[in-house]
């Protein structure tokens, strides 16, 4: 079993703990309706994917 020789300082550990950081999702363009979408994923706006439509859209309702 592995055990450490010596005591890991708080700065050590923290430094090593403040590297978890989140990124931002990469954003294309939608070919299609030209909105921002997932890149590889389905248009969530016109439910398109590589020119074909994957995803009947329900029609919205006028108020």
């Amino acid at each position: 079993m592995a055990v450490p020789k010596r005591k890991v300082s708080k700065q050590r550990k923290h430094t090593r703990a403040a590297n978890w950081k989140l990124t931002k999702p990469a954003l294309v363009e939608c070919p299609h309706c030209h909105e921002l979408k997932k890149n590889h994923e389905v248009c969530p706006n016109c439910g398109y994917y590589d020119g074909v439509q994957v995803v009947e859209q329900k029609q919205k309702k006028a108020n």
